[in-house]
């Protein structure tokens, strides 16, 4: 029998008798998640520090596992590490579904990218020649081809590109699953915010929490995603660029009625701007996201909903029929090159695992096993070299906004609301 969500909060929350934590994650996201997870079962004592661990970003992201569709100009290294971690998947999620003793909805249903406009058109062309020039498997459709794919396209579709390597999972389930995972592992959970970092000697030696309490550890790793750089007293040569993205999602349900209303993820431009649509098994469609550089505002606006609903109503007219169930607002974390930061950053001590931006659920399974690597033997892997944190300069005056242009109300770590993919 599946372990319920409720079940796995019932964690442990008591200190080890036992000394200093061997790592001590700062962030219960599935990023700080994962890493616990893997450092757990390296034999490390691992503790975790989080009001609500396993909410955050999953419970606004969509789940895209889009290495292929994500493809930006000038992102081939991330797309390396990308890929890395997309063929991890389906080993990662049998592993995990075994540990946490439930489904995180994976799904190997590929994706659909479609344009409407000629031009459009002629940047979704362009997308598949570099994808074909990086050796990448992705095929161009006619409109009508597309549409015998997913007969609920609108009819002004002109094109798009089929990538079947480009799946899914619900960031929701997978959260959930790493919770219980952790537990069964032996992970302890502080249920406190992180209010600062406490240092030995110029050395990271752990964090005070919220609730005065001192945790002490050998590595303390930052994974609370864009909060990453707002715990106070990390040296400004060490205190990780992210910033806030803000993202508005909405969720609608296929009634039984109306299924199969999608078989895939479709994502598309209309008129320059992005939307996707996420089917799930259990009738709920995901449809997202705006990307808005707003500070740490979430709050889910008109202008956003009807955006999202404009564009997916062009690009599938029937889904006006759907019932709306939930509309959220996030925050992606961003990094000045929109990579990740994974490993040690110029402090002793003080590691990193944060700025995953847009693909935070598709890198869970390859960061998990990089920060394991490093939090056991101390260097970063080769894949992982292009991502070390110190290849930003201390000066970041150039970078876009972050701690000194939102600063918080108090110092520490708030309850995360993070990146919709």
């Amino acid at each position: 029998m599946h372990a319920s969500s409720t079940n796995a909060s019932r964690t442990p929350s008591c200190p080890r008798p036992d000394g200093p934590y061997d790592a001590l994650v700062v962030g219960g996201g599935v990023i700080g998640l994962v890493t616990a997870w893997r450092a757990a079962q390296r034999g490390l004592r691992t503790a975790v520090a989080d009001p609500a661990p396993g909410g955050g970003a999953a419970q606004v992201a969509a789940g895209m596992l889009a290495a292929v569709t994500e493809l930006h100009y000038g992102e081939q290294t991330l797309l390396a590490l990308n890929l890395a971690s997309a063929r991890r998947y389906p080993d990662f999620v049998a592993e995990l579904e075994e540990a946490g003793g439930q489904d995180v909805g994976y799904r190997a249903c590929g994706t659909l990218a479609v344009a409407f406009d000629p031009d459009d058109r002629a940047q979704l062309r362009e997308l598949h020649d570099f994808q074909r020039r990086l050796g990448l498997e992705s095929q161009w459709l006619t409109g009508r081809e597309c549409r015998r794919l997913e007969p609920m396209l609108a009819p002004g579709v002109r094109g798009g590109l089929r990538v079947d390597g480009d799946h899914q999972v619900d960031p929701r389930r997978l959260a959930a699953a790493l919770l219980t995972a952790c537990a069964r592992a032996g992970v302890v959970f502080h249920r406190a915010r992180a209010e600062r970092l406490t240092l030995t000697a110029d050395r990271a030696t752990g964090v005070e929490l919220a609730d005065g309490t001192r945790l002490a550890a050998e590595r303390t790793v930052l994974a609370a995603g864009s909060f990453s750089g707002r715990l106070a007293d990390v040296p400004e040569d060490a205190l990780p660029p992210v910033r806030p993205v803000k993202g508005q999602v909405l969720r609608l349900r296929v009634p039984p009625a109306y299924a199969p209303f999608l078989s895939r993820t479709v994502r598309a431009q209309v008129r320059g701007g992005h939307v996707y649509l996420v089917p799930r098994e259990n009738g709920e469609l995901v449809v997202g996201a705006t990307s808005e550089e707003l500070g740490w505002d979430t709050t889910v606006t008109a202008g956003g909903v009807y955006e999202l609903l404009r564009d997916a109503h062009e690009l599938v007219p029937g889904i006006t029929e759907l019932p709306l169930v939930e509309t959220r607002a996030g925050l992606r974390p961003g990094s000045p090159d929109n990579a990740p930061l994974l490993g040690p950053s110029a402090l002793p001590g003080l590691l990193v695992a944060t700025g995953h931006y847009r693909n935070g659920v598709l890198l869970t399974p390859v960061t998990g096993d990089i920060m394991a690597e490093v939090l056991t033997d101390g260097e970063l892997p080769d894949e992982a070299r292009p991502f070390s944190p110190r290849r930003f300069p201390a000066a970041r005056t150039d970078l876009p906004p972050t701690r000194a242009d939102f600063p918080p109300a108090r110092p520490g770590i708030p309850v995360p609301q993070e990146h919709p993919a």
